[in-house]
């Protein structure tokens, strides 16, 4: 929802933001983050339609495939 801060706080009207399935909060983690830039969330999509509660994803050099997907500006 928007917020203004001038002379008051005041709250204007909800709005959706995404539609689908996303992780919610569970033992105090907080699924979603901000860019730096304060331009885009970041979440994790669940509702996968494979059982994957028992599996575990070893993902190796991400932080190169991060850089080769978004490189720094």
């Amino acid at each position: 929802m928007p917020v203004s801060t001038q002379t008051q706080l005041t709250a204007g009207v909800p709005q959706l933001l995404f539609e689908g399935t996303f992780l919610r909060n569970s033992a105090g983690t907080r699924p979603f983050d901000v860019t730096p830039d304060g331009q885009r969330f970041v979440m994790i999509k669940s509702g996968n339609a494979v059982d994957d509660t028992n599996a575990i994803i070893v993902v190796q050099h991400w932080f190169e495939e991060l850089k080769r997907l978004v490189p720094p500006k």
